[in-house]
């Protein structure tokens, strides 16, 4: 299955799963360093979807028949 396919869901499930293997200590340096360009790999995808779902949202937030652009989760002062 292709990164492309995959849900954010999904996503972060093998990014658990990459995370244990990796503190579990059990891989040599070769596979470790594999599983960490993957864990990278994955994570560059995360970050696209959530940017993506981000951009859908601000779009979506209307106020008074305007468009109006805000943050989906309100900064804590």
């Amino acid at each position: 299955m292709m990164e492309e396919e995959l849900t954010f869901e999904e996503i972060m499930k093998k990014l658990e799963e990459i995370t244990m293997e990796l503190e579990n200590g059990d891989l040599d340096l070769e596979k470790s360093v594999s599983k960490f360009e993957e864990g990278m790999k994955l994570s560059k995808k995360c970050n696209e979807i959530l940017e993506n779902a981000e951009k859908r949202i601000s779009v979506l937030i209307e106020k008074d028949g305007k468009l109006e652009e805000k943050n989906f989760i309100e900064e804590e002062e």
